[in-house]
């Protein structure tokens, strides 16, 4: 497989990745998710302040933006092959798909982290990772989300769950067979959403984190 076909696989990642799902939602209820509650563009801001059905939309596509990646462009680009000798090569597709795939879902995630369409900022990427993961790593994300489930059910806040998810994750990547080079990316990975955490962090080290209530959305449907 040549380079050009893994400049494919993560230009076409970032781009899936790109899409500002919560930003977008927002605007079609009338408000700037960037100036409400923390300001953040993903999920758990927008379950905050547009409500539930909104918030478990923005979580399923934000999801969706990292695993279609991965299967669009690790099992479907290898088949193209013979299609597109040219630009791709003649190998067999074999192992190679893994490989497309990472390249895919890792663009994904920068993507939804530092999205073009809003100048380079965006959401933390814990959506977007789990489904990248659940197309590369399943057992890994199984094991993360048990350990984000007792965290948040321990502390209700969504920020430290995801931190200690992230965390864990090269270990359960490593733990679950997955090799070196995917235990690397979950390494990655993981370190990403941390730094992406880093306000949460300061906030929980304050005092001042936000935990999770069962409330009624603070910006209502425009008349």
């Amino acid at each position: 497989m040549p380079f050009w076909a893994y400049v494919f696989a993560a230009l076409t990642g970032y781009l899936l990745g790109s899409l500002p799902t919560g930003y977008l939602v927002g605007r079609l209820r009338g408000v700037d998710i960037r100036t409400a509650g923390s300001g953040n563009i993903g999920a758990t801001n927008v379950f905050r302040v547009l409500g539930k059905p909104a918030g478990v939309f923005v979580l399923a596509v934000d999801a969706l933006k990292g695993f279609g990646a991965v299967a669009l462009l690790g099992y479907f680009l290898p088949e193209l092959q013979s299609a597109l000798p040219p630009l791709f090569g003649t190998d067999a597709p074999g192992p190679v798909s893994e490989t497309l795939g990472t390249a895919a879902g890792v663009a994904a995630i920068l993507g939804h982290n530092y999205t073009c369409w809003l100048c380079f900022k965006g959401g933390k990427g814990i959506a977007t990772s789990a489904g990248v993961l659940l197309a590369l790593m399943p057992a890994a994300l199984g094991v993360c989300f048990v350990v984000w489930l007792v965290v948040f059910a321990a502390s209700r806040y969504v920020s430290l769950a995801s931190i200690v998810a992230a965390a864990i994750l090269p270990l359960a990547v490593w733990f679950t067979g997955r090799g070196l080079v995917l235990t690397l990316v979950g390494l990655t990975l993981g370190a990403l959403a941390i730094y992406k955490h880093g306000p949460n962090i300061r906030r929980l080290r304050d005092g001042t984190e936000h935990r999770w209530r069962r409330a009624k959305p603070s910006v209502q449907n425009p008349p």
